[in-house]
């Protein structure tokens, strides 16, 4: 992976991750939560 792929890759998850947050019923999230969140990214990623 070139550096331009992984910058893209990196910002496209934190686009994703702000998307979630943004039109997410709740306006606070737990540390808990927040961590689930992102493992379930993580392996939706890894299935890709």
């Amino acid at each position: 992976m070139t550096d331009k792929e992984w910058q893209d890759t990196k910002m496209a998850t934190l686009y994703e991750l702000r998307l979630i947050f943004a039109n997410g019923e709740k306006s606070e999230y737990t540390k808990e939560e927040i961590v689930e969140l992102l493992d379930k990214i993580a392996m939706a990623k890894d299935q890709q």
